[in-house]
């Protein structure tokens, strides 16, 4: 698998969590509609498949990298969807946390 490829699967699980999250969020926080929740609840399904097209075989190692790159999505949805804004903690956080990501998914390739 390229690194490419993982990560374009970890950027599409992001969405579908942090979406999915979001949707029910709506309608049982903020009042909206069931179908907001029933969407939701479709799209987490479909976050639940997405990790398993990664081709690293171990779970744990897959979902461990995969926090690091919820962690950035998180905070950008915050400021793009909710206006929310990271300060500089946030963001120094996510790069260690990215930096955590590349070394469980491709340490053993670059350092043998």
């Amino acid at each position: 698998m390229t690194i490419l490829r993982a990560v374009v699967l970890f950027l599409l699980a992001g969405l579908a969590e942090i979406g999915g999250g979001w949707l029910v969020w709506q309608w049982l926080r903020e009042g909206r509609g069931l179908a907001w929740g029933a969407i939701g609840g479709m799209v987490l399904i479909l976050y639940g498949v997405i990790p398993t097209l990664q081709e690293e075989p171990a779970f744990g190692r897959v979902y461990a990298a995969y926090g690091g790159v919820f962690i950035v999505l998180s905070l950008l949805w915050g400021r793009v969807v909710d206006g929310w804004r990271p300060d500089r903690y946030d963001l120094v956080g996510a790069a260690i946390a990215l930096v955590g990501v590349a070394l469980i998914m491709w340490g053993r390739r670059w350092f043998g």
